[in-house]
């Protein structure tokens, strides 16, 4: 039994992980040459940090990330709407990291290969495949050298990211992205540190936003914060023609956050110090109907690219991952399998895909901001208590990590 893994990502490395942990033969290829720690921040949410916990990477998460205390949500005056605990402080059994995308894939990497041995090949493109009698035979090119060659397994996994090629073999005419009006700068700036210093906020409305954590302490008491300002750009903006990940230009969306300088956090000063700065368009993919077709299936951002919205893109991604580890671990290498898999996972993620499109926990900037745009003296007269919890509690259900049950829930993978 071996699988053949297209993508050495989050999800394709914790693919791996689970993979060698239950003892199942795997060999990933990842098309770029040199993986490097590159990206901005991420959060693990409890249910995800679980998983990681439980393949022994909790020294690991914690020497490339914080454990986040909390979660608020502020209008653009700078008031408080919502703050909640987060992480072990909430009441889980596991906590919600903070933490540098770069960090954890490379922490992730390093792991495969001390655990596993030689079962990474970079440089090393899948172009295609066919199925064959004991299972599938991969096309796989050289990207340095342009040479071709074949590799046989059970299975291939597509954990190759938004613009999968293997997803746009599966679905030729699906073409682009979904992009919902939203353009994203994102930086990393040295500031002082703000709220608790673990604190996770969300400040505006979805037509100017701001959000921001810490991923790491600095030496002089501070913190390296990372944030994104979300504009919602004018109809006909040509999104398209935009990269997906190049250097911003503070003169493009700045101005909108000037005077966000509040008692607990100075927005403009964050922007203005940032080391550097990326512009991109918020995308994901429309739901699919289907997954797995054969001895193929999608995974993480391949099967259900989402908006960053609620921190839940790569914990569904390191979900699928054990989910599909275990059910290989229990069934066998098989299209059967496949389709036990997708089963469990696709209609759920889909769910999540939808939720977040329509903005997620953060839609309650908005219906105060509309209820109270000019600020409030007090938020229960705007938005009670009990309203704002039932938002928050509605999206942890959607996504999988209402408290009680991940709690109560015997682990993925039993060892």
């Amino acid at each position: 039994m071996t699988v053949l893994i297209a993508g050495a990502g989050i999800a394709g490395l914790s693919l791996g992980l689970s993979l060698h942990q239950v003892g199942i033969p795997f060999h990933i290829f990842e098309s770029v040459q040199t993986l490097q720690p590159l990206g901005v921040g991420i959060n693990l949410q409890p249910h995800a940090s679980r998983e990681l916990i439980e393949l022994g990477l909790e020294k690991e998460l914690d020497k490339v990330g914080l454990r986040t205390r909390e979660v608020g949500y502020f209008t653009a005056q700078g008031q408080e709407i919502w703050r909640e605990p987060r992480g072990l402080l909430a009441g889980y059994n596991w906590p919600q990291f903070s933490i540098h995308r770069g960090g954890l894939q490379m922490a992730l990497h390093d792991a495969v290969l001390e655990r596993a041995g030689d079962v990474i090949s970079t440089g090393t493109a899948v172009t295609g495949w066919t199925p064959a009698k004991a299972g599938v035979a991969v096309g796989l090119q050289d990207r340095k050298t342009g040479r071709t060659r074949t590799a046989q397994g059970d299975l291939l996994v597509a954990a190759d990211g938004i613009n999968s090629a293997i997803r746009a073999r599966l679905y030729p005419e699906e073409g682009p992205a979904h992009w919902g009006g939203t353009m994203m700068w994102r930086g990393i700036t040295r500031a002082p540190k703000f709220l608790t210093g673990r604190s996770m906020a969300m400040i505006g409305t979805k037509a100017c936003k701001f959000v921001c954590y810490p991923i790491a302490d600095t030496g002089d008491g501070g913190s390296l914060i990372n944030w994104i300002a979300d504009l919602t750009m004018p109809e006909g903006h040509d999104w398209l023609s935009q990269d997906w990940n190049r250097p911003g230009n503070r003169a493009d969306f700045a101005d909108r956050f000037d005077g966000w300088a509040f008692d607990w956090i100075d927005v403009p000063a964050i922007i203005a110090g940032a080391e550097g700065i990326w512009e991109f368009p918020m995308v994901d993919r429309n739901p699919l109907p289907q997954w797995s077709f054969g001895p193929v299936t999608l995974l993480g951002d391949a099967a259900h690219a989402m908006y960053p919205i609620g921190s839940n893109g790569a914990s569904q991604g390191i979900l699928d991952a054990r989910i599909l580890a275990r059910i290989l671990r229990d069934n066998g290498p098989t299209p059967e399998a496949l389709q036990h898999y997708e089963a469990e996972r696709r209609e759920a993620v889909n769910r999540l895909v939808l939720a977040n499109r329509g903005d997620g926990p953060d839609r309650i900037l908005d219906i105060v901001a509309k209820r109270a745009p000019e600020g409030f003296e007090s938020i229960e007269n705007v938005m009670p208590e009990a309203e704002r919890l039932a938002f928050a509690s509605e999206y942890k259900k959607i996504a999988g990590m209402d408290i009680a049950t991940l709690n109560a829930r015997a682990p993925l993978i039993a060892v």
